[in-house]
């Protein structure tokens, strides 16, 4: 597979410097959004990503910022926090670990303090640790990876990692009426066990993916995610569950629910990632941000009246 794949990404490389090449600025348009559908390659996402998610425009308006919260005094139960999480950031790769000549353990506290009191509604939140480590390993910048953590957790996820987790959950609800409408089987088969969404998919929502599909297929993936926002986390999901109906539905129990989403995730359908990216985009048919705005809506409202109830 990586021997076809490495042609696709050497002729991905040479159409995406012609076009930075003609048109510097990245604008959103039919022919980027094409391109970004096929894959950014390696040496450009961070410019794209940068662009494509407003993270640029951000920075560029507000010089010495970063700089600023970093040398503010810092909270002592979010440094608490982000320590025990440090050795856990992805323990295998070499970027991580603390006797590598190019660490990335520090500069990744640096961005994890500093967005916690940017934004001291979330703070930090277990999960934010991988994602802020994927967003170092892309860009080899602290700042740009501020930025860029900014744009998810504040534009492109509202709500996933504050306290209440009330975007998550919703988002987790959304997904459960879309299975019901394009998968209609597995739909009723997740009905006979309530919460179930949360315990299969809030990992996938919550990590973007990370630890879940693998690397290069996460990375194309977010690709998408700046670009076209979240419901690309939706396709994804609905990809994994309509290709793999036929397995979910011989479940016979909760744990063997559980443990067929754990299987789908893995294997030659996620692995071949060029493949896959090409599937989100055609299996679950048409999936319009008017039809998950309005299922946010309707779940958000359920979710907040329920919350209320409870003593």
């Amino acid at each position: 597979m990586m021997d076809t794949y490495a042609s696709v990404l050497s002729r991905r490389s040479q159409r995406w410097s012609q076009l930075l090449q003609e048109t510097p600025l990245v604008e959103k348009n039919l022919t980027v959004k094409r391109f970004v559908r096929k894959g950014v390659p390696n040496e450009h996402r961070a410019r794209i990503w940068m662009a494509a998610s407003g993270a640029l425009e951000k920075l560029e308006s507000n010089n010495g910022y970063y700089q600023s919260l970093l040398a503010a005094e810092h909270d002592t139960k979010l440094k608490e926090s982000i320590h025990t999480d440090m050795h856990r950031t992805f323990p295998d790769n070499i970027l991580f670990k603390t006797k590598a000549e190019s660490c990335l353990q520090q500069a990744l506290y640096n961005v994890l303090v500093a967005y916690g009191h940017h934004n001291k509604d979330v703070g930090y939140c277990q999960g934010m640790n991988f994602i802020a480590g994927y967003l170092m390993i892309i860009t080899k910048d602290e700042e740009q990876s501020f930025w860029l953590l900014d744009a998810l957790v504040g534009r492109v996820l509202p709500d996933y990692y504050s306290p209440a987790m009330l975007g998550l959950k919703t988002d987790q609800e959304v997904l459960g009426e879309l299975v019901r409408t394009k998968a209609p089987a597995v739909g009723q088969l997740m009905d006979q066990y309530p919460g179930i969404w949360t315990l299969v998919v809030s990992r996938w929502f919550i990590c973007l993916y990370i630890d879940i599909l693998p690397i290069e297929t996460v990375l194309r993936m977010w690709d998408c995610l700046f670009y076209e926002g979240s419901k690309v986390l939706f396709r994804v999901a609905l990809t994994l569950v309509i290709h793999h109906q036929s397995e979910i539905l011989r479940a016979r129990s909760l744990p063997d629910v559980c443990e067929c989403f754990k299987q789908i995730t893995q294997g030659a359908f996620t692995l071949d990632c060029h493949t896959f990216m090409q599937k989100i985009f055609i299996e679950p048919g048409r999936l319009s941000k008017t039809t998950i705005n309005k299922l946010r809506e309707k779940y958000r409202k359920n979710i907040i009246q329920e919350e209320s109830q409870q003593p």
